[in-house]
């Protein structure tokens, strides 16, 4: 129903894109976030909008959309910048897609010519990119709230209103916003807020590092994934980089990885007159125990439904138009019946 009021706990990329969605179809929506925009995992993010996956893929048909709904919202949103420049990643692996094309390694050096160790064989899809994902989130906050959205940043949520069975509303420091709907896109915050249910969801923290550089421009074209170095350069110069976490000895901290992987990629591309590193942090990515997407209303409980995944970057878009659809067209998405919350209160 239009006018519907919707609060939204979570104002990063996933939360901003439902807050979006939600806010264009007429919905009274209110953004919540203990922090700021883009404060959590958002801002720790490679952002590789990445469409391939290995093995078993129940949310296939979302990831096979995720590219064109990006492309939409670049429509919708004229301040939304994307880098639409391909990946390129060796050794080539099973998850490739069959319309992606095997480039040799003298086509492989024509794409990235200052590779010192090309591949003898590489995949390259050009339709795949990255975008700064801060910017991204602050771009749909402001399309929101063009919308007449609201946002609280610095704001607690101190715990879900109830009446009867159903949740009625977010208790803050500030007082109580009503609500008809409460959307939990915390990441792996949720599971605090639905334990206040009595409900527990099994949303992982899954740590990986993300190391920014300053670098001379023009030494990377696309966004190259190999064994060696998973990276991608903006249009200044900075060079993104993600690694693996280890663990919190103090040779496998944030910083000491930087250094290790800055090394790696002077071995890798030519040219480098100095690379330093200008932030390596910690993100904790949500990801649900079985590793597929938690999207729905609660079970036993109206009012409450939750949208949590990873890659958030990369679903963003979809699964924001998808929720809108859900909550305010009461239109079920197929799409996401893998995703429903139920398959984890099934005796």
């Amino acid at each position: 129903m239009t006018g519907k009021r919707v609060v939204v706990i979570g104002a990063g990329i996933v939360g901003a894109s439902i807050a979006y969605h939600l806010a264009g179809k007429g919905a009274k929506v209110t953004v919540v976030d203990a922090a700021e925009i883009a404060s959590g995992v958002t801002g720790r993010s490679f952002a590789w909008i990445n469409t391939s996956h290995s093995g078993p893929d129940p949310v296939a048909q979302l990831r096979a959309a995720a590219i064109r709904e990006y492309h939409r919202l670049e429509t919708e949103l004229p301040d939304l910048k994307i880098r639409w420049t391909g990946a390129l990643t060796y050794p080539p692996g099973t998850d490739r897609r069959p319309a992606t094309p095997l480039l040799s390694r003298p086509q492989v050096l024509e794409i990235e010519p200052h590779l010192k160790n090309p591949p003898q064989q590489a995949v390259y899809d050009a339709t795949q990119g990255a975008l700064d994902a801060v910017q991204a989130t602050h771009v749909l906050i402001a399309g929101a709230q063009a919308h007449g959205a609201h946002i609280l940043e610095q704001t607690q949520v101190l715990g879900l209103t109830t009446h009867k069975t159903a949740v009625t509303g977010i208790q803050t420091a500030s007082g109580t916003i009503k609500a008809d709907v409460v959307v939990l896109a915390a990441g792996t915050g949720i599971t605090q807020l639905t334990e206040t249910l009595n409900l527990s969801l099994p949303i992982e923290a899954s740590p990986a590092i993300f190391i920014r550089y300053r670098m001379q421009p023009d030494r990377v074209n696309t966004l190259i994934s190999s064994p060696e170095m998973e990276v991608r350069q903006g249009p200044e110069g900075i060079l993104l980089a993600a690694e693996d976490y280890l663990d919190d000895t103090l040779e496998n901290r944030p910083e000491a990885i930087a250094r290790r992987t800055a090394a790696a990629i002077q071995n890798e591309l030519a040219g480098i007159i100095s690379i330093e590193p200008d932030q390596a942090c910690i993100g904790l990515r949500p990801i649900a125990a079985d590793g597929t997407p938690i999207i729905g209303y609660l079970p036993g409980i109206d009012g409450v439904y939750v949208c949590t995944m990873h890659p958030g970057v990369t679903l963003a878009a979809i699964v924001g138009r998808l929720v809108s659809e859900e909550l305010i067209d009461d239109q079920a998405s197929r799409d996401l019946n893998a995703c429903r919350p139920e398959r984890f209160f099934q005796a």
